[in-house]
């Protein structure tokens, strides 16, 4: 999402755009247009790059700064600090924070939420990419509302349609095959694909299908056993990382997201834009709202297998029209992001 704003922002005349960058080890910078200046802090971590982005701030004397994610929010705050620069700096934060540290002790989220109450007051805005996410932040920070403003994710890009109409020499994909329900993010507790898998075994069991789980990461080998315990492992493929997952996404038959907890879920917004049909966990926080309490797709609960399993025939056997899809997530255009960023940081162009 960063790579997308930071390629509309260069599209516009008179504005200057530098990518600071703490790691550059992202596949998304091949993708980064020409006149973007890419500026390598030479640190890998949040908590070592005060100097650096201290030098930064000196030295560009940049007219703001979007700081993507909360740890590196807070080192800009204090790199300004230490700078002694009027640099104004934003924040944007891309998940349900308190979903994602649920699971931890009292004093693990103190430490974490502790330095957010101190610091946040101090940057000049905060952007949540999603209602839920707002919320989440303002029952964390004690910000006063007016505070935190909800931008939504710049996910539907003028190249999308064309990225999608790439082939794809896959033989599930051919005319006559059964229909093919896919997944996508990385493999790991947040994104739930175990409940996927299961819920899918079910299906299974009631029609022909097939599943594929785009994305890599390390419950790689427990998903792949899953599947084979579960006696589908024939009817699951799990490709790895897709640089471009549009040929995918637009051919399935259905997408499904099994999260636990997410910020704004680009995979089913884009799955919209395709006009591909969605079933989702209500899970905090996006879903709920990309999808309009259930209007443009089936929600349940996390965790739920049989609910999930039954959404997923429901919407297979009765699926919405594409243009219905399409239509209901309009607001997630990057022209239409980059444009609400800039109208906040008070950048026109010209």
């Amino acid at each position: 999402m960063v790579t997308n704003l930071v390629v509309e922002f260069a599209r516009r005349p008179g504005l200057a755009v530098d990518l600071v960058l703490l790691r550059d080890d992202s596949r998304h910078l091949r993708d980064l247009p020409a006149n973007v200046n890419v500026v390598r802090l030479g640190v890998r971590h949040s908590g070592l790059s005060l100097a650096a982005i201290a030098r930064y701030l000196r030295r560009a004397r940049p007219d703001a700064m979007l700081v993507a994610k909360d740890r590196a929010g807070r080192a800009a705050l204090l790199a300004r600090k230490l700078a002694g620069v009027r640099v104004p700096i934003y924040i944007r934060l891309g998940t349900t924070l308190s979903e994602a540290m649920k699971d931890k002790s009292g004093l693990v989220r103190w430490l974490r939420y502790q330095p957010m109450r101190r610091l946040y007051p101090l940057a000049d805005g905060v952007v949540a990419v999603s209602r839920g996410v707002a919320d989440d932040t303002l029952a964390i920070t004690g910000l006063a509302a007016e505070r935190v403003r909800v931008i939504r994710n710049p996910v539907i890009t003028p190249d999308i349609h064309a990225k999608a109409a790439e082939p794809l020499d896959h033989p599930w994909f051919r005319p006559g095959q059964p229909p093919v329900v896919l997944g996508m993010g990385r493999l790991t507790r947040q994104k739930d694909f175990p409940t996927l898998i299961r819920a899918f075994a079910k299906v299974h069991g009631e029609r022909p299908a097939r599943l594929v789980i785009l994305g890599e990461g390390r419950d790689r080998t427990a998903l792949a056993g899953l599947a084979e315990s579960l006696g589908i492992a024939e009817a699951v493929a799990m490709p790895g990382f897709m640089a471009n997952p549009y040929p995918w996404l637009a051919r399935a038959s259905l997408f499904v997201l099994s999260s636990a907890w997410e910020g704004s879920p680009n995979a089913l917004t884009e799955a919209l834009a395709l006009g591909v049909p969605a079933v989702s966990t209500a899970c905090p926080s996006g879903p709920d709202e990309i999808l309009a309490d259930g209007r443009y797709g089936v929600l349940v609960p996390v965790g739920d297998v049989d609910a999930l399993a039954a959404a997923i025939l429901r919407t297979l056997a009765q699926p919405l029209p594409a243009e219905v899809l399409r239509a209901a997530v309009a607001e997630y255009n990057s022209t239409t992001s980059a444009d609400a960023y800039l109208a906040m940081m008070g950048l026109t162009t010209g």
